[in-house]
């Protein structure tokens, strides 16, 4: 294990940290003990405390197992926007002993049709709005039943900022075979049976996507689970008194781990957002009196270009951090400007529950994933050789820890090449990219050794959308890249080559609503470019490293015309 980073370790912070072996589930039954009228959740003015979570998510865990015959280790699918509802429906799971599966809330039905086929789940819980996409798939396969949420059942009488639509949208009654409303499952009376649960069973089955563009499940216990939340609780000082502004995506690991999972093992509070949008996070900053903020660095450069944000309202803030992209530099400044905070960031994956790196908080580097967690260690390799690399040196980043997954969900094959033994000691799990490390042991990103479009923090693998493209009656041949893009830090384009019948007939444009209509709105390509034909090598592999690099020199040749 490398040693320079300890020369830069938080003062005070012990250098190795004890996991408990308990389950996720009781981190909540503590909390709800050790302080059951403290506010657990704020939802757009709503408190909702530790003793109502605890009463609420023991009921669903009771419906789950009397009523759906959820038993220890089924899987249910959760399928909600950020909501009590989702929050709750987690720790429900937990406490029926079964595992959670957090999808994207952007996935439609042809999407979603993938995930049921592949980790078989019982039942699904799901928010109102989206409930039109996955009705299709009821009785299909393993899934026999969904539970359909309004997140209107949480709001008060008179927010204190205007929710977004689908969060006033009043309850519908949707009669449909197989369904019941949230709050009937609430209300059936039906209590769980013992918590049974162990500290290595499975929790959470998060997808990511590989090199071929296929989802795969990757397999997390209560252990690797705790690994991480500890750690971020640990490492930015969250006390039972934080109250911390919940913007990522709770289905994601770091909105899951650091705005949810985290707070609630202390004892915090969490103000709770279901769609991003600066208006709204400055007033509930200034309302709550906000201490932590965990997002990804387009909200934060969003954030921080509102013009109406007043210079007072970040002064309760005692930590921005995150991670998704780098941060602009330009920003960061202007974010200490504002706050007196340096941004922290972090580097994790789906593999491995959120971070593995994370920068000292009292000495962060910007655009830097900063220096491997609690007990992990990282190294840069030579991807063909393996050979350990030395500061400066370009090459694969290779974690171990306790937070790596136990494997990919029905992926043997794949699960044996995700590992690599270098030593004596647990196997290396590869990251896929390409990193450097600098003389105190800071890691940065260089590029990424698999293919992999990062939008706005969101994973886009190419393959998946080409496969889609090719969907299309008009397009012959598809290549998917990414591109800069101010906002987003990359988005994606698609060259396409059209059937020889179809020239003329459609347009860029077209391409692009069709795409939108079946894919997520993270996925679809925002530019399409029409070609003759694409770099092809001469077994018929598309090039399409060199249609990017191609990009790229064209981008900086306009660059330097402005």
């Amino acid at each position: 294990m490398t040693d320079r980073h300890f020369d830069f370790w938080p003062d005070r912070m012990p250098v190795t940290l004890d996991i408990p072996r308990t389950t996720v589930w009781d981190n909540l039954a503590v909390s709800a003990r050790r302080y059951p009228d403290r506010t657990a959740i704020y939802y757009y003015g709503q408190p909702l405390s530790y003793q109502l979570l605890l009463e609420e998510a023991e009921a669903l865990a009771g419906f789950l197992q009397r009523k759906l015959h959820v038993s220890k280790g089924d899987r249910v699918l959760l399928f909600l926007q950020n909501s009590p509802q989702f929050i709750l429906s987690f720790y429900a799971i937990l406490r029926a002993d079964a595992v959670v599966v957090p999808l994207n809330p952007m996935n439609v039905t042809e999407e979603l049709a993938f995930y049921i086929k592949d980790c078989e789940p019982k039942a699904a819980i799901v928010g109102q709005e989206l409930y039109d996409r996955i009705a299709p798939l009821n009785g299909s396969g393993s899934l026999n039943h969904i539970i359909v949420a309004a997140y209107s059942d949480y709001l008060p009488s008179s927010p204190v900022v205007q929710p977004p639509k689908e969060v006033v949208a009043p309850r519908v009654a949707i009669r449909d075979d197989g369904v019941t409303l949230w709050s009937e499952a609430l209300t059936s009376g039906n209590l769980p049976g013992p918590h049974n649960a162990r500290s290595d069973d499975l929790a959470v089955l998060p997808y990511t996507s590989g090199t071929t563009g296929r989802p795969k499940g990757c397999l997390h216990t209560h252990y690797t689970v705790q690994a991480t939340l500890v750690g971020a609780s640990t490492w930015v000082n969250l006390t039972p008194n934080t109250v911390a502004l919940t913007t990522l995506p709770l289905f994601h690991v770091t909105g899951m781990q650091h705005s949810m999972n985290a707070p609630i093992f202390t004892g915090g509070s969490m103000v709770l957002m279901t769609r991003w949008d600066r208006d709204t996070a400055a007033e509930l900053i200034q309302t709550h009196r906000c201490t932590h903020w965990t997002g990804i660095s387009t909200m934060v450069v969003d954030f921080l270009a509102n013009p109406d944000l007043a210079q007072d309202e970040c002064g309760s803030l005692q930590f921005v951090g995150g991670g998704g992209a780098p941060l602009p530099e330009a920003v960061g400044e202007e974010l200490y400007r504002r706050t007196g905070l340096r941004f922290v960031e972090g580097y994790g994956l789906s593999e491995t529950m959120s971070q593995t790196h994370i920068n000292p908080v009292h000495r962060p580097k910007l655009q830097c994933l900063g220096i491997p967690s609690f007990d992990v260690d990282a190294c840069v390799v030579n991807p063909d050789t393996l050979q350990r690399l030395g500061p400066g040196e370009e090459g694969e980043l290779l974690v171990r820890g306790p937070q790596v997954f136990k494997g990919y969900w029905n992926r043997r094959s794949e699960t044996e090449e995700a590992f690599v033994n270098l030593d004596d000691g647990d196997p290396f799990f590869r990251t896929g990219d390409i990193a450097r490390v600098d003389e105190e042991g800071y890691f940065f990103i260089v590029d990424r050794l698999k293919r992999m479009i990062n939008a706005s923090g969101m994973k886009v693998w190419p393959t998946e959308v080409e496969s889609l493209l090719y969907q299309h009656p008009a397009v012959k041949h598809a290549c998917v890249i990414g591109v800069p893009d101010d906002r987003r830090g990359e988005t994606v384009k698609a060259f396409i080559v059209l059937k020889s019948s179809e020239h003329g007939k459609v347009s860029e444009e077209e391409i692009i609503r069709w795409s939108k209509e079946r894919m997520a709105a993270y996925k679809y390509p925002r530019i399409v470019q029409f070609i003759d034909q694409l770099p092809m090598t001469g077994s018929g592999k598309i090039l399409w490293r060199k249609l990017q690099d191609e990009e790229r020199r064209n981008r900086k040749r306009a660059e330097k015309m402005r």
